[in-house]
């Protein structure tokens, strides 16, 4: 057998709509030279070793559909440009990115496929899909393949590269809503919404975040005064600026207190029920370090609570737990802490995990010391000894919380000015209000992280995601701006231009990326050729821009995808059988045609498709859209716009040097040609351009007077356009 191998080709990063899904994807062009005579059932012991290093496979269920499919084509046999693809997609699964489309296809030229994945992040997805290719020679050649490494170095790159799950939960919540996110940066800030109807969140924070706020929050003992003169009930306590002080100042409140810093995060310094000055005294040099200032308070008796508010409503709620070990009378309390406590399977240090292993850190051992131990001794048999008075606050109590402790935590976040807050308080009952047992409200959060209420130790999951996408977008707002998105094989630039125009004639500041280059409300931001991904991100992300419109042609939808998910309107020039694109396998107009839809098919549901109802490959596209068809030709008596219209379909065309919009049988005169400079020449290809513009303005319905001022005024000589292409 000749050597054998899987080499790379390319790897395209489709990071929007493409031929192939809604979802951003990663193709990779893979030559599998001559393995293209070896399936998979004709290598020898490769179907056991691939199944022994990922049983999870026999979840794939693959062509045959149902469960254990994909297992069904290996052993019948199949070629390993497929077998990547579902490698591929099961790394990324093991590594904590569930499920994904994925698709391999044969290419015009033998061995060459293209196998497509769901890129959850392109670094993470490039990575696995590499890791796949080796882990699959491997199988082919009979060598060792270390999957446990390979999974987990997935994993930390999945975890870096990744959404937290804080704001992941977010972004979700607003994919089910069907508002549209641009990640921002490499960490969590990310914008949900187009233009100028967007809003930004940075994890739990959102633009309505005011900086003032924050700064309150961050100042605990500022935090607490403003509570108490609007009262609110907080523990009594004061600053302290020394061991001495916080002694004199823990007589003035009365044993036992709590000392800990005034702008401290995470637990990290504070310590609880102290009794001694000794202790206080630890404490105290403990807290000064982690922040700068101490803070003295009277203990609160109970258990620890965060309440999370959103746009002045509780939403959810988890309780603390105490954390104790028992003796055994032979192993040290460092040996029982692992033995009992971290065993615990939802103790861990990812994400997957709601409860933080144990560490005797100075507040634990401070704990240790008052019960008259070290983390050395060994506890007698049966003795319980307190390691954490409040662990982890992960425990669901959302449904317990009284009214009026839901009402002192809203009004705690409004006092302090956030929109997104994490309310912390002390409290024997939830259930009860907290004047009734000295409960008291110690901490407002900014920017709080939901992992707590996403998967608690115990009770149910809340829907805290939905809480922050529905107090960002009322009932009704999408995010979305008007987006035009207009393909075909000629003229596309021209009616890019003059729908910009027709746009900002009827009220909007319109972002425009086409041939010619970028515009912002008319201003020209790039020269030269912008009808791709970037040019048209650059718009979406632009808080003045309230409308956009779009060129992409064939190669920029197959080489990067769409730049935005959905659009309002869809234009579709007319195909071209001459151009093909034979490097990226397309060679027949009936391919070019499938890659043409990608535009029809982010049509919104309350939008349409402008189409030229002249090409038959472009009219057949009619069906595909999920909103309303607008067909366009120069000939009126067209078949194709005769059977629309019979059906109550919308058209434009021309008819006795008029250019008339029809709603079935109902028509209308629009204007006549020779007062449109576009159309001075009633035959040629503008014609076609200034009706797919009309079309498309009709489409967002902007008003025909508008529309019919904007074409009799609109002069391409002006404006540097390109030549119709």
């Amino acid at each position: 057998m000749k050597k054998k191998h899987i080499e790379f080709l390319d790897v395209l990063s489709l990071r929007g709509p493409n031929i192939w899904t809604y979802r951003p994807v990663l193709e990779a062009w893979v030559d599998i030279g001559e393995l293209e005579e070896y399936p998979s059932n004709r290598i020898p012991g490769f179907y056991e070793r691939l199944v022994d290093w990922l049983p999870t496979l026999i979840e794939h269920r693959c062509s045959p559909g149902v469960r254990g499919g994909f297992l069904q084509r290996l052993r019948e046999g199949t070629w390993p440009g497929h077998i990547l693809e579902h490698v591929t997609l099961e790394l990324q699964n093991l590594a904590g990115l569930p499920g994904g489309f994925g698709k391999a296809r044969e290419t015009s030229t033998r061995g060459v496929y293209r196998v497509i994945v769901r890129a959850w992040h392109e670094d993470v997805t490039r990575a696995a899909l590499y890791a796949g290719r080796d882990l699959v020679m491997a199988a082919i050649e009979d060598r060792p393949f270390d999957v446990a490494g390979t999974v987990e170095s997935l994993r930390a790159l999945a975890q870096a590269r990744c959404l937290g799950p804080s704001t992941a939960c977010i972004v979700d919540a607003a994919d089910d809503r069907d508002i549209p996110a641009i990640r921002l940066s490499d960490g969590n800030l990310v914008q949900l919404g187009y233009g100028a109807r967007q809003r930004r969140i940075w994890t739990a924070e959102t633009d309505r975040t005011g900086a003032i706020a924050e700064g309150i929050s961050r100042d605990k003992d500022l935090t607490k005064r403003l509570l108490a003169a609007c009262g609110v009930p907080v523990p009594e306590g004061r600053m302290v600026d020394s061991k001495e002080d916080a002694w004199e100042a823990a007589q003035d409140i009365g044993l036992p207190v709590v000392v800990k810093p005034c702008d401290g995060n995470h637990g990290r310094g504070v310590f609880t029920d102290l009794r001694t000055r000794e202790e206080i005294e630890t404490a105290f040099g403990v807290a000064d370090g982690e922040g700068s200032g101490v803070i003295v308070e009277r203990f609160v008796p109970g258990n620890e609570h965060r309440l999370l508010v959103v746009g002045g409503r509780m939403v959810a709620a988890a309780r603390g737990k105490s954390a104790s070990v028992v003796g055994d009378g032979r192993s040290t309390i460092d040996e029982l802490i692992d033995a009992q406590l971290n065993t615990d399977p939802r103790r861990g240090s990812t994400e997957d995990h709601p409860l933080n292993l144990v560490r005797l850190d100075s507040a634990a051992r401070l704990e240790l010391a008052r019960q008259g131990f070290a983390a050395e001794a060994v506890p007698p048999a049966g003795a319980e000894v307190l390691i954490q008075r409040n662990g982890n606050v992960a425990f669901d109590v959302t449904d317990a919380v009284h009214p009026s402790v839901a009402a002192h935590v809203c009004l705690a976040a409004r006092i302090v000015g956030l929109d997104v807050a994490g309310v912390d308080l002390v409290a024997e009952d939830i259930s009860r209000p907290l004047e009734a047992q000295r409960g008291a409200v110690v901490e407002v959060n900014a920017g709080p992280g939901l992992l707590m209420h996403l998967k608690p130790a115990d009770g149910e999951p809340r829907p805290v995601g939905r809480a922050i996408v529905e107090h960002l977008f009322p009932a009704g707002d999408s995010g979305r701006i008007p987006i035009v998105g207009i393909t075909g094989s000629h003229g596309t630039t021209l009616v890019a231009e003059l729908v910009a125009e027709l746009m900002h004639l009827a009220g909007h500041r319109v972002g425009l990326a086409c041939g010619n280059g970028l515009y912002f409300d008319r201003r020209r931001i790039e020269a030269g050729d912008a009808a791709h991904w970037a040019p048209a991100q650059r718009a979406l992300k632009n808080r003045a821009i309230d409308g956009a419109v779009f060129e992409t042609g064939a190669r920029a939808i197959l080489t990067e995808g769409l730049a935005y998910d959905r659009c309002q309107v869809g234009v579709v020039t007319g195909l071209d059988p001459a151009c093909t694109l034979p490097d990226l396998s397309i060679d027949e107009p009936a391919q070019i045609a499938n890659v043409l839809r990608t535009i029809v098919d982010v049509v919104l549901p309350q939008g349409c498709a402008v189409l030229n109802g002249a090409d038959e490959r472009v009219a057949a596209l009619a069906p595909l859209c999920d909103g309303d068809v607008i067909l366009f030709a120069r000939d009126g008596g067209l078949a194709t716009l005769a059977a629309h219209r019979a059906v109550g379909g919308r058209a434009a065309f021309v008819r006795d040097g008029w250019i008339v919009l029809a709603t079935g049988q109902n028509e209308q005169q629009l204007a006549p040609l020779d007062q449109v400079p576009l159309a001075a020449d009633a035959h040629g290809a503008q014609v076609d351009a200034v009706l797919a513009a009309v079309a498309a303005a009709w489409g967002l319905w902007i008003s025909l007077d508008g529309i019919r001022a904007g074409i009799r005024t609109f002069d391409p000589a002006g404006r540097a356009c390109a030549p119709a292409r």
